[in-house]
C-alpha cells in the first residue's frame, strides 16, 4: 500500500501536540466570533467576552449549539467576522424553503479549503499526472468549486465538465482520458446504464478512482459503482457551513474518513438530548471551524448521524475517522410505528445483483396504515417474459428488506430507464402521506 500525504507534519501529528493546536485555534476562533453581531450577544448572555475565557477544550460545552435557524436568522451578514472588502466570496444555501444560510469567505478561507480537501485528495493515491473530470453542479453549491481548486493545486488537468449532459461526459472522459471522477453516487449509476445507448463501453476509459459526495449512499453502492467501472471508489463528506466538500476523507485504507481536527473540533451528541456520546457509538456531529476568518462558526450541529474512529489507521494519519453517514436525524421515517432510515433500504436492493442503478420509496396512507413501496429497476436481460422468475425476485427482494427493517414493503420491478433519473442529489423518497389525508 503506497501511502502519499499533502501536509505529512499536520496530517500525522501526535494527539497531544493536536490538541494543543485545537485549544489555541479554538481560542482564536471564539475571539473571531465575538467580532459578529450574532455571537457578540450570543456569547455576552454567558460571560464569555474573550477567547480567554476558553481555558480547555472541554469549555467548549459552555457554548451554546448553532443551528441552521441560527443561521437563516442571521442571514445576510450577522455571522460575518470581517469587513466586507476583505470577503472575495460567499456562498448561498438555495433557499428553497425560505431565508438561505450564507458563508462568506476571506482569501485566507479559500486557501484553507482548498489546503485541506487537496489532503483528501491526495490521501486517495491521486496525483498531479491524473485528469479530473469534475462532473458535480458549480455555482452557490459548494461541490463543484471545493474539489475544482484542490485539483488545480495539486497539478491534475481538471476538466469543469459540471453536472448533466451525460454525452458530453462520456465524450470528454474518452478523448482526454479521464482517470479520476467527482459526482454523486446516483449520478455515476446513471452515466454506466447509458453507456451502450451512446455506443461506449467502460473499456473505452480510463477511469481508476471516483470521489463521490453530496448523498448519503452506502457500502453496496459504492461496490456496485466499483464493479460496474473498475475503479476505486473513495467516500468523502462536507457541507457547506463549513466550507464545502473536504471536511472528511476516506484515505487508501478505505476504513472510514479521515476528518480534519486541525480545522474542525469534533463533537458527537444525541440528536434528542444533545449529551455526548463516545467514540463509536452513532451520534449527530457537531462542528467548530478551527480556521476561518469569515464566518466562524461555534458547535454546528448538522443532522448528519455518524460515529467517531478513534483507532490508529495504518495510513499513519492521527485524524480521527467518521463513519459514513448514515442519514440526517430528520431523515428517518416511521411507518407504521417502525423506524427506519432510506440508507438501509437502500443497502439492501444494491446488495441485489439483479436491481439495476435507480430506486424509488414511496410511503402513502392506505386506509389507517401506511404502504410502503420499493421500486427499482433491474437490467433489461431479467425482462425474458419469465414471470415466475421475475416473481421470485420480488419475493427474495421483499424478504431481505423485510429482514432489514421488520416490515414487509410492495416491490415493484422497472426495466432501465423508467425511473426519473437526476443529474444532481437524486430524491430517492416520496412521503405521500399527507397528500392522501
Amino acid at each position: 500500500m503506497e501511502v502519499q500525504y499533502w501536509d505529512r507534519e499536520r496530517e500525522t501529528m501526535d494527539r497531544e501536540s493536536l490538541e494543543k493546536l485545537q485549544l489555541e485555534r479554538l481560542q482564536a476562533t471564539v475571539e473571531q466570533a465575538l467580532k459578529t453581531v450574532f455571537y457578540k450577544r450570543r456569547l455576552g448572555k454567558i460571560g464569555i467576552t474573550s477567547g480567554r475565557d476558553i481555558a480547555s477544550l472541554q469549555d467548549i460545552e459552555k457554548i451554546p449549539f448553532t443551528t441552521k435557524n441560527d443561521l437563516r436568522e442571521a442571514y445576510p451578514d450577522k455571522l460575518l467576522a470581517v469587513d466586507r472588502d476583505e470577503v472575495v466570496r460567499l456562498h448561498t444555501s438555495s433557499g428553497t424553503t425560505g431565508t438561505p444560510t450564507v458563508i462568506y469567505h476571506t482569501q485566507h478561507d479559500l486557501d484553507s479549503w482548498t489546503d485541506l480537501t487537496a489532503r483528501g485528495v491526495t490521501a486517495t493515491g491521486a496525483t498531479r499526472a491524473d485528469v479530473f473530470q469534475n462532473m458535480m453542479t458549480y455555482g452557490l453549491f459548494t461541490g463543484g468549486l471545493g474539489l475544482h481548486y484542490a485539483a488545480e493545486r495539486i497539478g491534475m488537468i481538471v476538466i469543469p465538465s459540471s453536472s448533466g449532459n451525460t454525452p458530453r461526459q462520456m465524450k470528454l472522459m474518452r478523448d482526454f482520458q479521464t482517470s479520476v471522477i467527482h459526482a454523486t453516487p446516483s449520478y455515476i449509476l446513471h452515466i454506466h446504464a447509458k453507456l451502450a445507448e451512446e455506443g461506449y463501453r467502460v473499456e473505452d476509459f480510463n477511469l481508476k478512482k471516483a470521489f463521490i459526495g453530496a448523498e448519503a449512499h452506502s457500502e453496496n453502492t459504492r461496490k456496485k459503482i466499483e464493479g460496474l467501472f473498475g475503479m476505486e471508489v473513495y467516500n468523502s463528506y462536507g457541507m457547506s457551513e463549513m466550507n464545502g466538500p473536504g471536511v472528511a476523507f476516506e484515505c487508501v485504507c478505505k476504513e472510514d474518513m479521515h476528518i480534519w481536527e486541525d480545522a474542525y473540533l469534533v463533537e458527537m451528541v444525541r440528536p434528542k438530548t444533545a449529551d455526548r456520546v463516545p467514540d463509536g457509538e452513532e451520534g449527530e456531529l457537531v462542528l467548530t471551524t478551527l480556521q476561518r476568518e469569515a464566518t466562524p462558526l461555534l458547535r454546528y450541529r448538522s443532522g448528519d448521524l455518524t460515529s467517531l474512529n478513534a483507532a490508529p489507521c495504518a495510513c499513519g494519519r492521527s485524524h480521527r475517522r467518521i463513519k459514513r453517514i448514515r442519514g440526517r436525524a430528520d431523515d428517518m421515517m416511521i411507518v407504521n410505528g417502525v423506524n427506519m432510515y432510506p440508507s438501509t433500504i437502500e443497502s439492501v436492493i444494491m446488495s441485489v445483483p439483479e436491481v439495476g442503478t435507480n430506486y424509488q420509496i414511496c410511503i402513502e396512507k392506505q386506509g389507517s396504515l401506511d404502504r410502503l413501496t420499493v421500486r427499482t429497476e433491474i437490467y433489461s436481460k431479467m425482462f425474458t417474459g419469465d414471470i415466475k422468475a421475475l416473481e421470485g425476485l420480488k419475493t427474495r427482494i421483499r424478504e431481505k428488506l423485510k429482514s432489514a427493517i421488520i416490515i414487509s414493503p410492495v416491490v415493484e420491478l422497472h426495466e432501465p430507464g423508467a425511473l426519473p433519473t437526476y443529474e444532481g442529489k437524486a430524491v430517492r423518497v416520496f412521503d405521500l402521506r399527507d397528500k392522501n389525508d
